[in-house]
């Protein structure tokens, strides 16, 4: 959508119009918010090598679930996950993760879901992604992190981080969650950010957040948006004890998105051009 001015339109509302948006942005933060500068690069993926993502850092996740004890990832997904190309590679310096409508396994579309489990997990830090989301109803594009489970602890007592997550039919708005035992699935503690004047769908931008052992802050674009605490929780707060590793996926259909529509338009690709992570 194309937004047209005036050309006569009164300075007065100009002045108007862009104090508002001093007052949108400022209205971000507070003081009383823990800010954390984390500025020692540990992880650095450009996807600079064409072909499949690498392997000495991603793995996959495949099928729907089930190997896991999971009915279609526990969400009503529609997706069977691959690892072909048709739907994961790296091509021209960026990561592609393609949704497709096809018959295939008993399913009838086809993702990507990857996951640095095992290869590279950490505690703590800056953790972001420069993305260029998908866009049509039923499209579910998320960067998300998972605790590690190697000592038997479950869902949700391992904790999820969920530092984008996106409604492909709502292209303005994304949202950051953290899972714990009490407050989990649709009890998740959240909230979400609106993009004014522009869209998820139509250009890169970089969703992040910083950690530490009391909190957590989402960020799109450097700018901090929410801060999530220890207090604001309703249950325990499982987000000092155990490294994370780092998932990137996307989902078609389910509880948190809804399924696509005729007007869903096939294939979607979810464009991935880096990801950081980053120390104290």
């Amino acid at each position: 959508m194309k937004v047209r001015y005036n050309d006569k339109i009164n300075p007065f509302v100009l002045f108007w119009m862009f104090s508002m948006s001093l007052i949108i942005v400022s209205c971000n933060t507070d003081d009383t918010q823990t800010v954390t500068t984390f500025d020692n690069l540990v992880l650095e993926d450009n996807f600079d090598i064409d072909g499949a993502p690498d392997s000495n850092l991603w793995a996959f996740d495949i099928g729907t679930g089930e190997d896991q004890g999971l009915d279609r990832w526990g969400n009503n997904e529609l997706q069977y996950y691959t690892d072909r190309t048709e739907n994961v590679k790296v091509e021209n310096g960026f990561l592609l993760i393609t949704a497709r409508q096809e018959a295939f396994e008993n399913s009838s579309y086809t993702s990507a879901r990857l996951k640095t489990k095992g290869k590279f997990q950490q505690k703590y830090g800056r953790f972001e992604a420069r993305i260029r989301l998908p866009y049509g109803q039923g499209m579910w594009p998320a960067f998300w992190m998972l605790g590690d489970d190697s000592d038997g602890a479950e869902w949700p007592q391992i904790g999820e981080i969920d530092i984008m997550e996106n409604r492909g039919q709502e292209p303005t708005l994304i949202t950051g969650s953290v899972h714990g035992p009490g407050y989990s699935a649709g009890n998740a503690e959240s909230k979400s950010y609106t993009l004014n004047g522009d869209r998820f769908d139509t250009g890169f931008h970089v969703f992040g957040i910083e950690w530490g052992p009391d909190y957590i802050n989402y960020y799109v674009d450097d700018v901090l948006y929410n801060q999530i605490t220890p207090e604001d929780v309703s249950g325990e707060w499982v987000f000092n004890d155990r490294p994370f590793y780092m998932l990137l996926n996307l989902a078609i259909g389910g509880d948190f998105v809804g399924n696509p529509t005729d007007d869903t338009e096939f294939p979607q690709t979810m464009l991935i051009d880096y990801v950081r992570v980053y120390q104290k």
